[in-house]
Parts: C-alpha cells; structure tokens; sequence
C-alpha cells in the first residue's frame, strides 16, 4: 500500500461534531477518546471527496475512474439507501488531526501554536518523510519557544530578558535560545501555504500540558437560537451552543491506496492517490453548519522541507 501524507487549512470555523452532549457545549467537537485531540474522522473528507470528484455523466472513463478510486455504488437504492457495490473502492483515507491551533495573543493578534506531542504524532505519521522533520525537544516547564525570537510576531519584550507570549488568559517566558528544529518545521509548514509568512512569526511550540489546556478551552463556542416564525422570538427549547476549530486552524492526516480492484481502469496506487487529491490547494466543504459558513478548508499535498527547494 502507498501512502501520502496530507495537510488541512481551515479557512472558516469548521464543526465536526459527535451530535447532542450532556455537558456545557451542546454539540462539542469530535475528539480522539484517550488524548482529547480534535480530529476530523476519515469518513467525513471520503465522503466530500467522493462527492467533489463525482464524474457529470454517469457512464463513461471519468465513472469509470472514479468508481475505481472510491467504489462503485447500484443504481437502484435499496430499503436503507444506495448498497454497496460489487468491489472496495482503492482509496484509505486516514483522520486528520490537529496540529496546530490559532489561540488569541496580546501580540501580534494570533499565534499559531503547536506542541511537542502534536509535532511527535504528525512526524509518526509522515512515515518516510519523517527523517527531513526534525524531532522537537519537549518543554519541561509552563513555557514556550518561537522559531526565531526577533522576527516572531507574538512575542513580547523582544530585546528584553524576559520575552513572553501573551495567549489568550495565559503568560508564558520565552526561551531565548534559537530552537533550529521548530524553525525548520515552521519553514516546511510555511512552504505548503501560500501565506507563509502568515505561520512563519506566529508559530508558537508550548508545553503539552498547556497544550491540551488551550485544545479544551480556545475552541470557537457560538450560541445559536431558532427564531420561531409565528412570533419572531426564540422558539421553545431551541438556544444551543455550536464548538468549532477557529479559522487558519491546521490538521495532518494520511491517505492510502492500493491498487484498483475492479478490472478497468487498473490504477496504481499514486494514481489513485493523484485522482483523491485532486489540484493543490483544493478547497473543500467539510463537517456541518455549512450554510451559516462553517467548514471551508484548503486541502493539501503535504511535501518534506526540501521538496521545494529554496527553503
């Protein structure tokens, strides 16, 4: 099996739920059961994909294509909707996870910030890549450290002792030190967005205690309410809050292929991967809330720090 692994930009607040809660948050987001992390499960961006590269016409190579990559479906529905078809599409798409969070700083409006265990996860991930990403060094105490002290964005005292990262009701010292490995991480992860410049100052690498702190409580919460039409106020029992991933939000995930099971079109399995991902930069439609612009994202080939050049 070959795989591929890929990046999503959020480029509006972006809602992948689990339904109805019992706790503060109607409707939280979806999180993985034993860390808490936000992720995005694979089924959801399969089911986008699939709907996004769905060929006009219904016979044809470009159906023929795309059952190849996602499996065929019947024409005719049966008593609980379309049944499955006679062979597996070729396409695994793996969830996506959070990497980095935008939380609010005193300075600099936003940081975008990361963690030990998130870089950890995502470098695991990226399989053979792995190597061209350094290993970042966790932090023993409630601190931070920024790729490059004078050029961040977010830092404040720069040319004081005691530089500090101010982020939402958190006051944070600032290692001072250069740290060469979260600067070739910021540098790669600038390269596969066309705002580089927008990661390059905000990157921010906390503690992973504090890191899961922000993860639970720097999420976008929005109160919603039904206006019932008869009366023109809030109809009964319908006030409900909404949990959202804020916009510039990023998540890694991995997408596989094996070859294609169906006779023709016989596909390789980077040609399956070619057909999913589709153009660079392919903008999606992921999660709910979609008409009240929920769940605009960028979704990306992720490529190593030298993949470039240049960077």
């Amino acid at each position: 099996m070959e795989s591929r692994p890929y990046l999503l930009h959020a480029l509006s607040p972006l809602h992948v739920g689990t339904g109805q809660s019992v706790g503060v948050i109607d409707l939280p987001l979806a999180r993985l059961k034993a860390t808490g992390i936000p992720f995005i499960p694979g089924s959801s961006l399969k089911g986008v994909l699939r709907e996004l590269r769905r060929p006009r016409e219904e016979t044809g190579d470009a159906r023929g294509l795309h059952d190849a990559v996602f499996g065929p479906r019947r024409a005719k529905p049966g008593p609980v909707g379309d049944e499955p078809g006679d062979y597996a599409g070729a396409l695994v798409v793996g969830d996506a996870r959070l990497l980095a969070l935008p939380v609010r700083s005193f300075v600099g409006t936003f940081a975008l910030v990361t963690s030990p265990l998130l870089l950890a996860l995502a470098r695991r991930d990226l399989g053979g890549e792995a190597g061209a990403w350094p290993k970042v060094e966790p932090l023993t105490q409630r601190r931070a450290r920024v790729a490059a002290l004078k050029t961040s964005a977010v830092v404040h005292g720069v040319d004081t002792a005691e530089p500090r990262v101010y982020l939402e009701d958190l006051d944070l010292p600032v290692s001072p030190e250069a740290d060469a490995a979260l600067d070739t991480w910021a540098r790669g992860l600038a390269g596969m967005l066309p705002e580089a410049e927008l990661l390059m100052k905000r990157l921010v690498l906390v503690d992973d205690e504090t890191m899961s702190f922000l993860w639970e409580t720097a999420t976008q919460v929005d109160t919603r309410v039904s206006i019932c039409p008869e009366t023109g106020t809030a109809a009964k029992g319908q006030l409900w809050t909404e949990e959202s991933l804020p916009a510039e939000t990023l998540l890694v995930g991995v997408m596989g292929a094996t070859g294609s099971f169906n006779k023709a079109p016989k596909l390789a399995a980077d040609a399956v991967l070619d057909a999913a991902l589709g153009g660079e930069g392919t903008v999606l439609q992921l999660g709910g809330k979609a008409t009240v612009g929920r769940g605009r994202c960028r979704l990306l080939t992720w490529r190593a720090p030298d993949a470039r050049g240049g960077r």
